[in-house]
C-alpha cells in the first residue's frame, strides 16, 4: 500500500513539473529582430546639419551611437554634424528577449563652421561670433618667436630669437587672418616676407638680405586660401595652411604642428621643407595685443642629478653629445652608487662640439652660488692615439678632460660668444674622479639661463665613452 501511494505522488510531481517547464516556455519573450532597431531621420527645419532621429519600437531602451563621438539614448534623438562627410549611425534597442542593432548611413553634403563650438577652432578664430575671424602676428618682444633645432629635439636648442631680433626684415608686419565660417585664411604681408635662404630660389624676384643667409621675397597671401585643422591623436593637433599660403617666416611647409594654442597664444613647429632633420618654432600673438613685459626672473636654485632617481632636472642631449641612465662600471670608492650616466660623444665632425645640456626656467644668479660639483670616469679603452688635426700630445690632455660651461641661450647660436666656462685638465684613467668648477669669476653676471657639460675636448673628431654622477650646485 505504502508503495502504490509512493508511485502516486512521483508521477503527480513529474506532471507538475511538465506543467510549470510549458509555462516557463510561455512566458519566454521573443528574440528582437532587426526591425525592432529601425528608425528615421529627417534633417531639422533650422540647420539642415542637425539631424532629428526617430525610433517606434516598444523596446524598453534605445540607444543612438551618431559616428561621429557623440551619444544619446530615447525614442528621438538630435544628432548634429558639422563637418561634410558620411556618419554611419547605429540605434541598438533592448527588449526583454535580447538586444540588436540596426545601423543606418547619414550623408552631411556641406560643412557648417558655425556648428564648430571646439575650442581650439574658437582660440584659432575667435568663434563664430568673430564674423572678420581673428588675425595674428609674429609675438616679436617674447624670445624663441623664431627659432630652430633638431627635428628629433623639442625645443629650439640652435638658435632661438631675442625679443626684436628680426626688426627690418618683414617679418614683424605680416598679419594671418583665420575665419571660422567657410575655414577662410588670408595672408597679409606688405608685398614681403621674409624666406629661408634655401628657398630663396622658390620666390621670383627674391634679394639676399644684407650680412645675412636668408631672403626678403615679394609675395602677397593669394585669395581662395583655407586652413585646417586635423586631430594627430588625443588633443594634439596639426594645422595646415592650404592654397599657397603659410605663417610667417617660410622654412618651405605648410603643416605645423601645435605646441601651445590659446587666447592669446599660438605656439607652433613645423619642419624644414628640404632638411627633415631641421625644426622651426614660431610664436604668433593676436594683432594689437601686449604681452605683459616682466623683468626676467633672476634666482638661484638647486640643480642636482644622481641618476639613482634622486634629480630635479633631465640633461638635454645637443644632437652630437648624449647621455643615459646606465650601470655604474667600477662601483667603488668614490663612487658606490648603483647608476650613473654614460655620456656619449659622437666619432667624426659631428662631435666636434658634443655636449649635453641643462636649459634653465630663469637667470642665474650665481652672486653666493657659484661651485659646480660632479663625479667622471674616463674610461683607458677610448682611442688616445687618433690625432685629429692634433699632435698626439695635445690630443691626449684635450681629450682627457671636462669642462662646465654657462651661457645665455638668448643667443642662440652665438652663446658661446660670452659664455662663462671653467675646465679640468689632464684627468686620470679608470677612476672615478670628483672634480670642482668654481664660477665666482663670473659672479656679477646674470644672464645665463644654460648649464653646459662637455667631456673629451672641444674641436677633437674622435668619440669616446664617458661616465658622470652626482652633478650639483653647492650650498653656499
Amino acid at each position: 500500500m505504502k508503495k502504490l501511494i509512493y508511485n502516486i505522488l512521483w508521477i503527480l510531481s513529474i506532471q507538475v513539473l511538465l506543467v510549470a517547464c510549458k509555462e516557463d516556455e510561455a512566458e519566454l519573450a521573443s528574440v528582437p529582430t532587426e526591425a525592432d532597431a529601425a528608425f528615421t531621420f529627417t534633417p531639422t527645419s533650422e540647420n539642415d546639419n542637425i539631424i532629428n532621429f526617430t525610433a517606434s519600437s516598444s523596446a524598453f531602451l534605445k540607444k543612438w551611437d551618431f559616428g561621429n563621438g557623440a551619444t544619446a539614448q530615447g525614442d528621438n534623438a538630435k544628432g548634429t554634424f558639422p563637418i561634410k562627410g558620411t556618419y554611419n549611425v547605429t540605434l541598438t534597442v533592448y527588449t526583454a528577449g535580447g538586444s540588436i542593432s540596426h545601423t543606418q548611413t547619414v550623408d552631411i553634403a556641406e560643412t557648417d563652421a558655425t556648428l564648430l563650438d571646439i575650442p581650439v577652432y574658437n582660440f584659432l578664430t575667435g568663434g563664430k561670433d568673430a564674423l572678420e575671424g581673428k588675425t595674428w602676428v609674429v609675438d616679436k618682444n617674447t624670445k624663441g618667436h623664431l627659432g630652430v633645432g633638431p627635428s628629433a629635439g623639442t625645443w629650439p636648442e640652435w638658435y632661438s630669437a631675442a625679443p626684436g631680433d628680426k626688426d627690418g626684415k618683414n617679418l614683424y608686419d605680416d598679419e594671418m587672418t583665420f575665419t571660422l565660417a567657410g575655414f577662410s585664411y588670408k595672408q597679409q604681408t606688405n608685398g614681403t616676407v621674409y624666406v629661408n635662404g634655401a628657398f630663396g630660389s622658390t620666390f621670383a624676384g627674391a634679394v639676399k638680405e644684407n650680412g645675412g643667409d636668408d631672403y626678403f621675397a615679394p609675395f602677397n597671401g593669394p585669395a581662395g586660401m583655407t586652413w585646417s585643422l586635423t586631430e594627430v591623436s588625443a588633443n594634439k593637433w596639426e594645422l595646415t595652411i592650404n592654397g599657397g599660403g603659410f605663417l610667417g617666416y617660410y622654412s618651405g611647409g605648410y603643416t605645423y604642428e601645435i605646441l601651445a594654442l590659446g587666447e592669446n597664444e599660438l605656439y607652433v613647429r613645423s619642419i624644414q621643407g628640404n632638411v627633415p632633420a631641421n625644426a622651426w618654432y614660431q610664436r604668433f600673438v593676436p594683432k594689437g595685443y601686449e604681452v605683459p613685459t616682466e623683468p626676467p626672473p633672476y634666482k638661484i636654485d638647486n640643480i642636482y642629478q644622481n641618476f639613482d632617481g634622486n634629480g630635479n632636472f633631465t640633461f638635454t642631449n645637443d644632437g652630437q653629445g648624449s647621455i643615459i641612465t646606465y650601470d655604474n662600471p667600477a662601483p667603488v670608492p668614490i663612487n658606490e652608487s648603483a647608476k650613473v650616466g654614460k655620456y656619449t660623444k659622437a666619432n667624426g665632425q659631428a662631435g666636434e662640439y658634443a655636449n649635453v645640456q641643462i636649459p634653465l626656467a630663469y637667470k642665474m644668479d650665481i652672486r653666493n652660488r657659484h661651485v659646480f660639483k660632479l663625479k667622471v670616469f674616463i674610461p683607458g679603452y677610448n682611442d688616445y692615439t687618433t690625432t685629429g688635426g692634433e699632435s698626439w700630445q695635445s690630443y691626449n690632455t684635450l681629450q682627457k678632460q671636462v669642462s662646465v660651461k654657462l651661457q645665455n641661450s638668448e643667443l642662440g647660436g652665438n652663446a658661446y660668444t660670452t659664455q662663462a666656462e671653467v675646465i679640468q685638465k689632464n684627468l686620470q684613467t679608470d677612476k672615478w674622479l670628483e672634480l670642482t668648477f668654481d664660477f665666482s669669476a663670473y659672479a656679477n653676471r646674470t644672464d645665463f639661463d644654460k648649464v653646459v657639460v662637455q667631456i673629451g675636448g672641444e674641436a677633437i673628431f674622435t668619440g669616446g665613452i664617458f661616465f658622470l654622477d652626482d652633478f650639483e650646485l653647492l650650498p653656499e
